[in-house]
């Protein structure tokens, strides 16, 4: 793997095996808790928590965690995640159901920490547009490789083993450790300058920045949007469409798919040279689709309004979010990261939130409310692209004007 792979690749690897155990396990945690008692409102109660409660411990540890011991800690979460996994495995169908829903927090802590600390690792080495954009597609085509595995087997018995939703649970424990194996692989050396200049007053630095803060304000009132209308997508599914769990898995599975073509695609080919044109395409038509499904209120327009939002996820993240994650400087990535993810776990947990109330009204009521919180999304997207481009004008007229 040392003369084959650059050390980037490596990490892009590792998270490729660990988000085929999350789109495993992740695909199937709703159900399995609902398998193991849990109500829809609870499940969404218990996610929320749990995303709430790693806000919390995201942001004190965030300090605590420097550039030079990324790897360390990384492995260490994927130790503890696979550990967790096996808890949970060994619960199942017990009367150990606090114990179930601790592990679950836990869980979902570990998944989240992973998750924030692979970009400021590969930052490490390279920071490009492309690179991030490059480092979500890995993230979600892999993560549909586990959604697939799971779609193939569920509900099957081969060789008189039973493929429950447990069963799926186990294999996901498998990829992590193979992220592990990757990871205990990977060498790196971090640059001393860049320890030396690792900055412990991130927080000043982002405040000083206008373009920042209005961006961390469009992510937080995105994740609300999204967690609101999709957070609960594989129950809507299947109790809401009247989906099995086998069905359902493969109709995202396909969704899946497409989408990280379609991102691939837009990528390379279908990046209009006008921003505003590209946050239309992106949340524009999720948004009319979403106003229609809730005035409509028919099984079918949900279904097509779930459709193009999860096909069109995947597109368009290096005008979304890159030019502002990678406007930081390197020595700042991790804590920015970190205070991202936090601002981001808080809108999932308040949209999870959302999602739990409006489930008891239905599918469509859930697309209504997050259709309302897109109209600020889409406006903060507008907002950030003019105050970017804004900034561009005025650097060149400086440069052009020979004032530094």
């Amino acid at each position: 793997m040392k003369k084959i792979f650059k050390t980037e690749d490596k990490i892009l690897i590792m998270l490729a095996f660990f988000s085929i155990s999350v789109g495993l396990w992740g695909n199937f945690r709703q159900l399995w808790l609902q398998d193991n008692g849990l109500e829809a409102s609870i499940i969404a109660k218990l996610l929320s928590i749990s995303t709430l409660i790693c806000a919390m411990f995201i942001f004190m540890i965030a300090k605590k965690i420097k550039i030079d011991r990324l790897k360390n800690f990384i492995m260490f979460c994927l130790i503890a995640k696979s550990t967790v996994l096996f808890g949970l495995f060994q619960f199942n169908h017990t009367n150990w159901n606090e114990l179930i829903r601790l592990l679950i927090i836990l869980d979902v802590l570990f998944e989240k920490l992973i998750i924030i600390s692979i970009y400021p690792f590969i930052t490490t080495i390279k920071k490009t547009d492309k690179l991030y954009s490059k480092r979500k597609l890995i993230e979600y085509i892999f993560r549909d490789v586990g959604i697939l595995i799971g779609g193939l087997f569920i509900g099957k018995t081969i060789y008189q083993i039973c493929f429950d939703y447990n069963l799926c649970l186990l294999i996901s424990i498998l990829f992590l450790v193979f992220a592990c194996l990757v990871v205990a692989n990977i060498k790196i050396t971090i640059n001393s300058d860049n320890k030396s200049k690792e900055n412990n007053n991130c927080l000043r630095y982002i405040l000083k920045d206008d373009i920042l803060i209005i961006y961390f304000l469009n992510y937080f009132v995105g994740n609300i949007a999204m967690n609101t209308g999709l957070g609960l997508k594989m129950l809507m599914l299947t109790n809401f469409c009247e989906f099995s769990d086998s069905v359902a898995t493969n109709y995202l599975l396909i969704l899946g798919l497409i989408a990280d073509v379609i991102g691939i695609v837009a990528l390379k080919y279908l990046t209009s040279k006008n921003d505003y044109i590209t946050v239309m395409l992106k949340f524009g038509i999720r948004f009319l689709f979403y106003i229609i499904a809730f005035c409509v209120d028919t099984v079918e327009m949900t279904i097509i309004a779930i459709s193009w939002s999860i096909l069109i996820s995947t597109a368009y993240e290096n005008i979304i979010d890159a030019p502002y994650i990678n406007r930081v400087s390197t020595e700042n990535q991790l804590t920015f990261t970190n205070y991202r993810y936090i601002i981001g776990i808080l809108g999932e947990s308040i949209g999870l939130s959302f999602a739990g109330k409006m489930y008891a009204y239905g599918a469509t009521s859930m697309l209504g409310l997050s259709a309302f919180f897109m109209v600020f999304q889409i406006g903060l997207s507008c907002t950030l692209i003019y105050m970017r481009h804004n900034k561009k004008r005025e650097c060149l007229e400086v440069k052009e004007n020979g004032s530094y």
